[in-house]
């Protein structure tokens, strides 16, 4: 079994230790992220957690995040290679707020075990948490465990592009989780392969499929990362102008694409609109690759893209590197 087919069918890992990880404590730490970040950080309870963004005033994308609230605690993570830039922005802005910023990247390690049986497999080898316990967590919520007599969390996840759960322990404890996990014989997903199923679930990656010029409703994060009820945050006036003056209309949209033939479209590669007879519309660009792969689910390649809007319903014909394409619904499996 590949460890694709035992992230669908059981459960893989994947060695997601190379993410930033900050620390937020103090009294106003909830307050100090609200009024920064997208999503509602001031509803979030102990064991709580979402996933945010955080933008310039210019409604553009500085990085995202995923939030958890611990209780006296909250732990941010951050895409690989932007914690000190993110660190050093929130650090600024502390002015009378009784905050403290604190980088743990070298601290914890992050093993993401995924698939349908990775809560039984994270019950049987950490204590303190049962297989139902696990299951009964929502989206980004957490658990305390504990792994070789030292404390760690678990925090349910998708953005891998199979439900499963991040597990953060002690770095000096990683290789053993690891050597722990081979041994029960779950595999290790390597990173082309934990591309695939994040391609399959449609999840734009930082830097991949969004970076500092992206509005996030041109990457569709609006159900996932933006509160609607909360109060103010930087670049909210951009989001809240163009949902009510534009309708929610943007001028681009990352869409997926099932291309037909064997080829993979290379990221950053044209997206054209397609002629009455299939072929590339002379001068007619209108958009570009983000990501692709081979989905063995599908049996074909697909891509995220960016469009222009109106290229982005659903059954859109384009072409992509004279590979006829079809605009499809995410995710795609």
């Amino acid at each position: 079994m590949t460890a694709y087919t035992a992230a669908r069918e059981g459960a893989a890992f994947l060695d997601r230790s190379s993410a930033g990880r900050i620390l937020i404590t103090g009294v106003d730490r909830a307050g100090y992220l609200q009024g920064l970040l997208t999503n509602d950080i001031a509803a979030l309870k102990a064991g709580d957690g979402c996933y945010a963004a955080y933008l310039t005033a210019q409604g553009r994308m500085i990085t995202d995040m995923h939030v958890y609230e611990l209780g006296e605690r909250i732990l941010m993570t951050l895409p690989p290679g932007m914690k000190d830039a993110v660190l050093a922005r929130l650090d600024h802005l502390i002015f009378a707020e009784d905050v403290r910023l604190d980088d743990v990247t070298g601290m914890w390690a992050q093993i993401a075990i995924v698939g349908p049986g990775s809560a039984d497999v994270i019950a049987q080898l950490l204590s303190e948490v049962t297989a139902p316990q696990l299951a009964s967590l929502p989206e980004h919520g957490t658990a305390r465990v504990t792994w070789s007599r030292t404390p760690g969390v678990v925090a349910r996840t998708g953005d891998v592009g199979s439900d499963g759960f991040d597990v953060f322990v002690a770095s000096e404890t990683r290789g053993s989780l690891i050597d722990a996990l081979r041994a029960n014989e779950i595999p290790e997903l390597t990173a082309s392969e934990g591309e695939v199923l994040r391609i399959e679930a449609g999840i734009p990656r930082f830097h991949q499929d969004m970076d500092e010029q992206t509005i996030p409703l041109e990457a569709g994060l609006a159900s996932r990362a933006i509160s609607f009820t909360k109060g103010c945050y930087v670049g909210q006036e951009v989001i809240v102008r163009v949902l009510h003056r534009g309708h929610g209309r943007v001028a681009r949209k990352l869409v997926g694409l099932r291309v037909e033939g064997p080829d993979v479209p290379q990221p950053g590669a044209d997206v054209q609109a397609a002629d009455s007879a299939g072929a590339p519309a002379a001068d007619k660009t209108v958009g570009h690759v983000t990501s692709a792969a081979f989905s063995p689910r599908l049996n074909q390649p697909i891509a995220l893209a960016y469009v222009r809007r109106e290229f982005v319903d659903p059954g859109a014909r384009v072409i992509v590197e004279r590979a006829p394409a079809t605009v499809t619904t995410l995710p795609f499996v």
